[in-house]
């Protein structure tokens, strides 16, 4: 296993460093891979595009982290989702559309547990 994150964040500050930090402390061990942290500011239809071009490239059993969301700070849940392409997390805003759109999800649950948020 490992996860792939996805963010708008940008390389500038500390906020890629400090939720790989996070992660570490609740996973150790599991190899953590940045697909990019340049995507436009909540751009979602440049983030499914981006998905979609690099998930097929990884193993079926990594996890997709997508932090990209106009929302953020809405009621707008956080979900996650299995599909035949991987474990996709994040806002339900449209961002795995393109990669749903050829792997659908069996099961997709909203992550409600405030520890994780």
């Amino acid at each position: 296993m490992l996860i792939s994150i996805t963010t708008d964040f940008g390389e500038k500050d500390g906020y890629v460093g400090t939720m790989k930090g996070v992660m570490a402390g609740i996973a150790p061990g599991v190899p953590l891979i940045d697909i990019t942290q340049t995507i436009s500011p909540q751009n979602v239809r440049e983030t499914a595009y981006v998905l979609w071009t690099a998930v097929p490239y990884f193993p079926a059993d990594a996890v997709h982290l997508v932090v990209v969301d106009p929302g953020v700070g809405t009621s707008r849940l956080a979900i996650a989702a299995r599909s035949p392409m991987g474990l996709f997390v994040g806002p339900d805003n449209g961002v795995f559309s393109y990669v749903w759109s050829v792997a659908p999800p069996d099961i997709v649950v909203a992550l409600t547990n405030p520890a994780y948020q």
